[in-house]
């Protein structure tokens, strides 16, 4: 007399089947991909941006010809230092914008501004790289703030020729700091029982060691270099800002910031109250566009596949999950003992 296998064990044995074959296959993918990642030419050559169109002043996203005028539309939303928000992934958005479909086509820049500010060495490096784009092909700039442009977005957007925002955006916070608070556990120490040795040489080598208290003058090569930093900022607002009185940009208005309407007032902006529209049809008026047909292009860093899986392969196959607490973008590693155009009250 023949066994007849149960219905419930012969389920069993084919979902184990089909996971088996399904998990297998996942493997077999990630290796594939893992070795093709070797032999990506990405580390040689940067990808290239991949090109979307946005909305024109009559709200109009049409495709054109390939030989139309273009408006390059750049957004500077969220932190800048982090993300692709970097000034070696903004100049390869400007290099891409003078080849391939975009070659000679863009005539104007518009800078769609939502941040609040970052690294300043990313901040100063997207500035210089929209004031040398400017120069060499004689495009007008102009940026939109629809929300957030303060501190590193000022001073990139004190670039523009013009800068437009809506009356609820807020603006202004020149200032500068270094990295992440500093904290001195020597009290807490004292009270707990505990002692640390740190071994260093070089005079100052251990600045600020919260595990010692402080010497006098110790931060002293920190405290300049700040000062330098944020008198560079100064003069770069006031250059670009002529409205805007560098006396009491120092002493009155400091790192504040300021409603739109009241930024128009003191000269951190030129023209508070307004829309995208109104922007893009001012810029479009102010380049060489004149009554031609055009259409405003994005140009973003396109994320590969291949990079995407590698990234996460090895978090998935670890099987640790980790507890994060956000105390802010200045708390980061990557900004750590780094100076920062950034406004976080």
């Amino acid at each position: 007399m023949l066994n007849r296998e149960s219905i419930f064990v012969s389920t069993v044995r084919s979902l184990c089947k089909t996971f088996g074959v399904i998990t297998g296959a996942f493997v077999a993918l990630v290796v594939v991909l893992l070795t093709l990642s070797f032999f990506s030419p990405s580390d040689l050559l940067p990808p290239k941006s991949e090109m979307t169109i946005a909305p024109d002043a009559d709200g109009s996203r049409r495709m054109l010809s390939f030989d139309s005028p273009a408006v390059l539309k750049i957004n500077i939303q969220g932190v800048i230092g982090m993300n692709d928000l970097t000034g070696d992934a903004f100049k390869d958005i400007l290099y891409d914008s003078r080849e391939d479909l975009l070659a000679k086509r863009v005539q104007a820049i518009l800078l769609y501004i939502d941040t609040p500010g970052g690294s300043a060495i990313d901040s100063e490096a997207i500035y210089h790289a929209l004031k040398e784009y400017k120069k060499k092909y004689g495009v007008p700039v102009y940026a939109f703030v629809e929300g957030l442009c303060a501190s590193g977005g000022m001073y990139i957007a004190c670039a523009a020729d013009k800068v437009y925002a809506t009356s609820g955006s807020i603006i202004g916070s020149v200032g500068v700091r270094l990295g992440s608070a500093f904290f001195n556990f020597t009290d807490l120490m004292k009270i707990v029982g505990v002692k640390a040795l740190t071994i260093s040489e070089g005079k100052d080598k251990d600045m600020l060691n919260p595990y010692r208290p402080w010497r006098e003058g110790e931060d002293s090569s920190l405290v300049n270099i700040t000062k330098e930093s944020y008198d560079q900022f100064v003069s770069v607002v006031s250059e670009n800002r002529p409205l805007l009185d560098k006396e009491k940009l120092v002493n009155v208005y400091g790192a504040q910031v300021y409603l739109a309407p009241t930024a128009e007032k003191l000269g951190y902006i030129d023209f508070a109250n307004a829309d995208y529209e109104e922007a893009v049809k001012q810029l479009v008026a102010a380049s060489s566009i004149g009554d031609k047909p055009y259409q405003v292009v994005e140009l973003k860093r396109p994320r590969s596949l291949i990079a995407t899986l590698t990234q996460s392969a090895p978090k998935l196959f670890s099987g640790t999950v980790r507890h994060e607490l956000e105390l802010g973008p200045q708390a980061r590693p990557e900004f750590h003992g780094k100076l920062l155009y950034l406004y976080q009250p």
